[in-house]
């Protein structure tokens, strides 16, 4: 499944910083099980607005995550440190595709 989340930085605050706090989240995020990766975009004529994307096995292994990680004291610091930069909101959960429908090229 995947966990689509907009990501907008805060003024002061850049995409590479940024960059860094969500590349040593991910990689803690990512020893919990079901997880597949992350992966991080910047929205096209808007610099300062990013889509953040989750792969995880299951949404019941995406919802356990955070009892799996909650003890984490690593984890909590990059979570506060990442809410001092940007401000996101959810866009939703999606089931990953039974099947994929692409036009030859």
């Amino acid at each position: 499944m995947k966990f689509i989340f907009e990501v907008h930085l805060k003024p002061g605050h850049t995409v590479a910083e940024y960059a860094d706090a969500w590349m040593r989240a991910s990689a803690i995020i990512q020893t919990a099980p079901g997880a597949r990766g992350t992966r991080l975009h910047r929205k096209i004529g808007h610099p300062d607005v990013l889509m953040a994307i989750a792969t995880w096995e299951s949404k019941p292994q995406r919802d356990a995550r955070d009892d799996f990680l909650k003890p984490d004291a690593a984890m909590r610091a990059v979570l506060d440190e990442h809410t001092a930069i940007v401000d996101f909101k959810v866009v939703g959960e999606y089931e990953e595709a039974e099947w994929i429908v692409e036009p030859p090229q």
